[in-house]
């Protein structure tokens, strides 16, 4: 099991991450709009997540990151 956080503040929503997750509980946020503008990452189903950290490996801005219990 992992738990991701994101800097929704620096992300600029490309959703490399979104594409990149292999059990797909990443999306972009449609209610939220960063200081930026941007819509963010957001993860839907934290206890589904196995922190491969597929996603913090793709983000081209490192905003992702995933610990390991």
């Amino acid at each position: 099991m992992g738990k991701v956080t994101f800097d929704v503040d620096n992300c600029k929503g490309c959703g490399l991450c979104v594409l990149a997750c292999p059990k797909k509980i990443l999306q972009i946020s449609q209610d939220v709009i960063n200081k930026k503008g941007h819509h963010p990452a957001e993860i839907t189903d934290e206890s589904a997540c196995i922190g491969c950290a597929s996603c913090a490996t793709m983000c081209p801005d490192c905003i992702i990151t995933v610990e390991r219990e």
